[in-house]
């Protein structure tokens, strides 16, 4: 089964100095009643906390980074879980070398400065991630390929 969906409403803006990555583009999924959506940003942290999930532990691991990166892309998707907007973003960040790490945004992320594009879905049912018993994942429901 597909899930068939429609665009919604486009937010575009900036993060503040310090501010949590993760956390604030949650935030404002949760104060405009974003369900289901897709996310993107550019910018620079002034500190970075990634996660690699380990597929034969079926954890995350964390890697955190203590320095001045730029944001070279971020991307990820929004769905509901637990009732409330949740992100699912990688992260993909450069340093003044030009070393590229990248992940899965984790929570810690300290923003130096970031513009994002939150773009809404709307879909008859909003789309809650259900655990996929083989890898441990939560996916989007719908017919996997």
């Amino acid at each position: 089964m597909n899930v068939e969906a429609t665009d919604g409403r486009k937010f575009l803006g900036w993060l503040s100095l310090g501010s949590d990555l993760l956390a604030s583009l949650e935030q404002i999924c949760e104060s405009q009643k974003i369900k289901l959506g897709e996310v993107r940003a550019i910018g620079a942290v002034g500190h970075a906390r990634l996660a690699h999930y380990d597929q034969i532990g079926q954890k995350y691991k964390y890697i955190d980074l203590r320095k001045p990166l730029n944001i070279l892309s971020l991307m990820g998707n929004i769905s509901l879980q637990n009732g409330k907007p949740y992100i699912h973003a990688h992260l993909i960040l450069g340093d003044d070398q030009g070393q590229v790490i990248g992940g899965h945004l984790a929570p810690g992320t300290s923003v130096f400065v970031c513009e994002y594009v939150i773009q809404e879905y709307l879909t008859a049912e909003p789309l809650v991630g259900q655990k996929d018993q083989a890898t441990g994942l939560y996916f989007w429901p719908g017919k996997q390929f």
